[in-house]
């Protein structure tokens, strides 16, 4: 979790733009649990959460994504989390921000992203307001464009380094 420093160099002078965050997650399926969430800033320290899950997992998910969850930098190995320890985590993360911009390629991130913050009936993680963007992006898939396909962080970096690369 960035503190101190690291929390300070995602920070963006008051006023101006808004710090973008990609995000990225792999789940159960479609309706499936949330089994991994990334969030890679334009610059600064990534999060990357893998989670709990319950259940049997589809075939696809089984042989393509959970092999995967822990093929990322030895810092970023995340031991499998509550929900509700995840949703803590991604709101110590974000905290050093005042309103950061989420942008992802799929609608599914976004929602599944809400539903985490949501820890109960009518109850919250304590987030800043943010902004979500969701990008259409016909012909161009983070899973082929990254590193480690269907793995959260690596799609998130894909996203990102592509959607720059436009700008």
């Amino acid at each position: 979790m960035p503190e101190g420093q690291a929390a300070a160099d995602r920070r963006l002078p008051p006023n101006g733009p808004a710090l973008r965050y990609f995000l990225d997650t792999e789940y159960n399926g479609w309706g499936g649990a949330l089994l991994s969430l990334a969030l890679v800033p334009e610059h600064g320290e990534e999060l990357y959460l893998t989670l709990d899950w319950d259940g049997a997992l589809e075939e696809w998910v089984e042989r393509n994504v959970v092999p995967y969850l822990d093929t990322v930098p030895q810092n970023l190995v995340s031991a499998r989390m509550s929900r509700a320890d995840a949703a803590r985590t991604v709101a110590h993360y974000l905290a050093g921000d005042q309103d950061p911009l989420i942008i992802a390629d799929w609608p599914e991130d976004i929602a599944l992203f809400n539903a985490l913050l949501v820890t109960g009936p009518g109850v919250m993680s304590e987030v800043p307001e943010m902004s979500f963007r969701f990008v259409a992006l016909p012909g161009f898939s983070t899973a082929a464009n990254s590193k480690v396909p269907h793995n959260a962080l690596h799609d998130a970096r894909a996203l990102r380094d592509h959607i720059l690369s436009l700008e």
